[in-house]
């Protein structure tokens, strides 16, 4: 007899889970926001300023995918680009780096930066759960090192990139990346490898106790109280709670902030997010521990509102927040 697997869990129209332990990703909410999670496929010719390449990398002790943004270099322009390693959101359980909410505002980045973006394809919970996504993260920062070193192969970054001015940037849950790689970043020795500041954007920063806008906050397509909850139960470590350093790294449990060697950073916050209050902890908390912290704040926005292609292209206040998001990262790394 065929055994017909039987749904046990599902998260806000993003995965299913089945009794067997599959894991369907297929979008399921409204049809006419499925293209954001569309693969967009590389093209190594520039259409619209940039070229994007996937390569396959070994560290750690597995493949791992990276796809990089390279924008067009006039051919007086002899200076060297910095180079942003970035890690997508989705909670540690969805979204890949080819998913076209990730390509239409990255190559905007790489553009008005002009930057290298370099965006590995961590890996997701429940299968793996956390920390295999950081470590992930942190091997792509020691290739980086590799490759500034000779010892890998990767031209647009050998030709193009500035490895003494590397910064971190992750959307949501790939913000609690971006602080985490920047910690174990300020214990080991990167040589020739710096990296100069660190962008976390509406990092996924909570408490096991509902926070006031968690309360009070309207929840988003991109943001909901049922996607908070369960994609956190799915990937941090069985039996650990919110209060786990990776998701409250300004908690009791987590390592004293101001013992950490951190870059420069620029903390992203959306007005009306739901998990605004704790990323304010966060930054209230480095501020405490001596760090050279920034925030900056979307005034009227949600929780990552800068993917949403849809509100990018169709409300004017979305449209000019993103610019100046996009416009403030590039002054950031200017300036670092």
């Amino acid at each position: 007899m065929v055994h017909q697997k039987k749904l046990v869990d599902q998260v806000s129209g993003w995965l299913k889970i089945y009794d067997d332990g599959s894991v369907d990703r297929t979008w399921t909410g409204p049809p006419q926001f499925k293209f954001l999670s569309d693969s967009v496929l590389s093209h190594q010719q520039f259409i619209d300023g940039v070229a994007v390449r996937d390569t396959i990398i070994s560290q750690g002790g597995h493949d791992l995918r990276v796809r990089l943004y390279l924008p067009e270099i006039k051919s007086e322009n002899k200076k060297k680009l910095p180079i942003i390693l970035h890690f997508h959101g989705g909670g540690f359980c969805i979204s890949e780096p080819d998913w076209f909410m990730y390509y239409h505002f990255y190559v905007r980045v790489a553009l008005s930066a002009q930057a290298i973006v370099v965006s590995p394809f961590l890996r997701r919970a429940p299968e793996h759960r956390l920390p295999a996504a950081i470590d992930d993260a942190f091997d792509t920062l020691l290739w980086l090192q590799a490759v500034a070193q000779s010892g890998s192969q990767e031209p647009w970054l050998e030709q193009h990139g500035d490895f003494n001015r590397v910064f971190l940037i992750g959307d949501s849950s790939g913000g609690n990346v971006v602080h985490e790689v920047a910690s174990r970043a300020g214990s080991v020795e990167l040589s020739p490898v710096r990296v100069a500041g660190a962008i976390p954007i509406h990092p996924g920063f909570v408490r096991s106790e509902r926070s006031r806008s968690e309360l009070e906050m309207p929840q988003s397509p991109f943001l909901t109280l049922d996607m908070l909850d369960k994609f956190l139960e799915l990937a941090l470590p069985v039996g650990a709670t919110k209060d786990h350093p990776i998701t409250c790294p300004m908690g009791e449990a987590a390592p004293p902030l101001e013992g950490l060697k951190l870059p420069a950073v620029l903390l992203c916050v959306a007005e009306m997010d739901l998990i605004r209050d704790t990323e304010m902890e966060y930054y209230e908390a480095l501020k405490k521990g001596n760090k050279e912290v920034e925030v900056y704040v979307s005034n009227g926005m949600s929780h990552s509102f800068y993917l949403n292609k849809v509100g990018v292209d169709m409300d004017p206040d979305v449209s000019a927040q993103t610019h100046a998001l996009i416009t403030k990262f590039k002054d950031f790394i200017h300036n670092h």
